[in-house]
């Protein structure tokens, strides 16, 4: 049952960052990337301080007591590997188009399970690579970029895919060490809100009247990604390991394809639809096949 709830987590999680997309790509038609972000993740960290205050407040000290060098340890290389994955996905949306993004951003799905094999020495069930694969080839087939070339915003979001990665994998150790989802996630995104300010200082101009012009978005992005998909994400990732949950958060993809045929009427051809069944096929497999040989056994 807890499994199944955390499945149910990382699929409402999915839902929305596939939907943020679109808000990602057209939050920049005023402010830079920077600002984006930073405000972005501010308005997420005042959405989930509520919940903080209301939920975790009297088990922090219990949870952190004699145990803070060790929670910080975990909870910065979170916040700064999230903080490089949103930069880079951001900055990339400039150079390269949505589509080319939402493929090369995929490649979290196969650096997530490489990394915990050959670094973390993890043991992996058989049904992870396949499921991969699946994944990475129903990307292909979604984004629809056959005769694209490699440019430098695509390189820009293999960079972020790799710190996506780094960030699946320091939640699910930090989550099953630390049960204070809430607070993880103000954490979060404080630090990239905080990092983001100082690159805005440095490289941008801190415009109200231009960040007014995007509120929509911002508060698309900050209050239903930065703050509702991210605490998600953390209850997700309490039950299922960082493989297999990487190849379900896979289907913002598809869920990013569905978006934008219902939202921007972009519609969707036999390789698409091709493509979101390949990483259907990879979620379920991944999901299906442990619970099945255990049950078997």
């Amino acid at each position: 049952m807890k499994k199944t709830t955390s499945l149910i987590c990382l699929i409402g999680c999915t839902f929305i960052w596939g939907t943020t997309f679109i808000a990602q790509d057209t939050g920049m038609d005023n402010i830079g990337p920077f600002t984006f972000n930073c405000v972005r993740f501010f308005v997420g960290f005042l959405t989930v301080a509520p919940f903080v205050f209301l939920i975790e407040r009297k088990k922090i000290n219990h949870q952190i007591e004699n145990k803070t060098y060790e929670f910080f340890k975990l909870m910065v290389p979170v916040g700064v590997f999230l903080f490089l994955g949103c930069i880079f996905q951001q900055v990339s949306l400039l150079y390269t188009d949505v589509a080319n993004s939402a493929f090369f951003t995929i490649f979290y799905v196969l650096m997530v399970p490489i990394i915990v094999y050959f670094l973390f020495s993890e043991k992996l069930h058989w049904s992870i690579w396949p499921s991969v694969l699946a994944c990475v080839i129903g990307g292909y087939f979604l984004s629809d970029i056959g005769d694209a070339t490699i440019r430098f915003g695509d390189g820009l979001v293999l960079i972020g895919a790799l710190f996506w990665a780094l960030h699946i994998i320091y939640i699910g150790k930090i989550i099953n060490r630390f049960d204070l989802p809430f607070l993880i996630a103000l954490l979060q995104n404080l630090i990239v809100a905080t990092l983001s300010f100082i690159l805005v200082i440095i490289f941008e101009e801190f415009n109200f009247s231009k960040i007014k012009l995007e509120t929509v978005e911002i508060l698309y992005a900050g209050i239903l990604s930065g703050g509702v998909a991210f605490a998600l994400q953390l209850f997700g990732q309490r039950n299922i390991s960082a493989a297999p949950a990487a190849i379900v958060m896979s289907l913002e993809g598809v869920v990013a394809a569905i978006a934008a045929w219902v939202i921007l009427s972009q519609l969707l051809e036999l390789n698409n639809i091709i493509g979101c069944l390949l990483i259907l096929g990879g979620i379920l497999l991944s999901q299906l096949a442990p619970i099945y040989e255990k049950n078997y056994k």
